[in-house]
């Protein structure tokens, strides 16, 4: 297999991960990055952090020098999009030429969700934050005095939203559901995080539906369910995101949460692989997707093993993080099905500690470092914590390894 053509569609986080782990590898036959948009892989999360402040320029947003691609015979053909995958016939289609492939890593990402032009989506002035085209899109519009309403109170709407403050807009954060982080995150870190907001100047309406969009060609304002009207000079969606299939599904390839692999990466095809946001696997026993760079890394980095060598599961270790403000906040493992939040209170932060049936499963640890380390340690060890000794400040959490 060392030899085998190789095809990787997409040309992000997992899809640089996983041509730089072939070559690395020893994989010596063609191998070409189908990527949609006309730059080189970038990292997606300063994007609307440190570059739409900007404090990182573009350059710094690349994952690899330039000439890395050319030095490891890596074809980049960027800002052609694939129009289908053709199974049959082993190649991935670019309008009419087909690049022929002996294996195929899907590694399509994820689009951001917008609102339905019915109810104002597609008016001027409504962004979303995901690719670089988005945020520098959304650049000349964001302009101190001016004013954001942010639909979704989930990271991606949080984090626009301190950006905003900081720039020194007028926000307004609307959250559909009864609090903020509601999917993602205890009652406890919402709170936190809710404070963290207010004490900056958001001003965040949870248990608010929205109605419509208001303008005629760009938006002017929002209309919540209740009637009420808020003036805004941008709109900022950060209501999640979906698992880019659309090729996958019309190749025929089974669906269920993204694109369905085995715990080795192999979709229903077994010439055709799957990793990062598109893809959903077997861990544990279930089947889930996950949303984070580290899992992109770490399964494409897996997967590329496997497509051409003796395949092994993927072992999924869940970390995540989120920069709001001067607030690292550092997530170790899954917090489903948790019934015990143990609150920790920190030196220059707090850290809140989930619990499953007495097992620790989960750690959000917000400018805790040290709470991070320690309880990623232990849940990848399979190991607990003590509530009593989590919940009590003077106890030095290093005694827990």
């Amino acid at each position: 297999m060392m030899d085998a053509s190789i095809v990787i569609l997409g040309a992000g986080q997992a899809a640089a991960s996983a041509a730089a782990k072939l070559r690395a590898l020893g994989h010596r036959g063609p191998l070409t990055l189908i990527g949609d948009e006309p730059v080189a892989p970038y990292q997606r999360p300063p994007l609307s952090k440190a570059y739409l402040l900007g404090e990182m320029p573009l350059e710094r947003l690349t994952l690899r020098a330039e000439a890395f691609w050319a030095e490891n015979d890596i074809t980049l053909r960027l800002g052609q999009p694939a129009t289908a995958i053709d199974r049959a016939a082993r190649c991935v289609r670019i309008g009419a030429e087909g690049v022929p492939y002996d294996r195929l890593l899907i590694a399509t990402g994820a689009r951001a969700r917008g609102l339905p032009a019915a109810i104002g989506g597609a008016l001027g002035k409504v962004f979303t934050v995901r690719t670089l085209a988005d945020v520098d899109a959304m650049a000349p519009a964001m302009r101190s005095g001016a004013r954001v309403v942010i639909v979704g109170g989930g990271y991606i709407g949080l984090e626009a939203a301190a950006v905003a403050a900081k720039l020194g807009l007028r926000v307004t954060l609307i959250e559909a559901a009864p609090r903020i982080l509601g999917r993602v995150a205890s009652a406890e870190t919402a709170a936190w995080f809710r404070d963290l907001h207010v004490r900056h100047g958001v001003e965040i309406r949870e248990a608010t539906p929205i109605e419509r969009l208001l303008g005629e060609t760009e938006v002017t304002g929002v209309r919540l369910a209740d009637g009420t009207e808020i003036a805004a000079d941008l709109v900022i969606l950060g209501i999640g995101i979906a698992p880019d299939v659309t090729l996958a599904e019309a190749a025929g390839l089974a669906i269920d949460n993204g694109i369905a692999c085995d715990e080795t990466g192999q979709t229903s095809d077994p010439a055709i692989w799957a990793a990062g946001d598109c893809a959903s696997f077997l861990a544990g026993g279930a089947r889930i997707r996950l949303e984070s760079v580290g899992n992109a890394i770490d399964m494409a980095e897996q997967v590329a093993a496997n497509m051409i060598g003796a395949p092994q599961p993927y072992l999924p270790k869940p970390w995540f993080w989120s920069d709001q403000y001067d607030v690292k906040l550092q997530i170790a493992g899954l917090n489903t099905g948790h019934d015990r939040v143990v609150t920790r209170p920190g030196a220059a932060g707090v850290s809140f500690w989930y619990y499953a049936d007495g097992r620790l499963i989960a750690v959000d640890a917000a400018n805790e470092p040290r709470a991070y380390m320690v309880g990623k340690r232990l849940i990848e060890a399979g190991r607990s914590a003590d509530p009593a000794q989590v919940a009590d400040p003077a106890f030095d959490l290093k005694g827990l390894l």
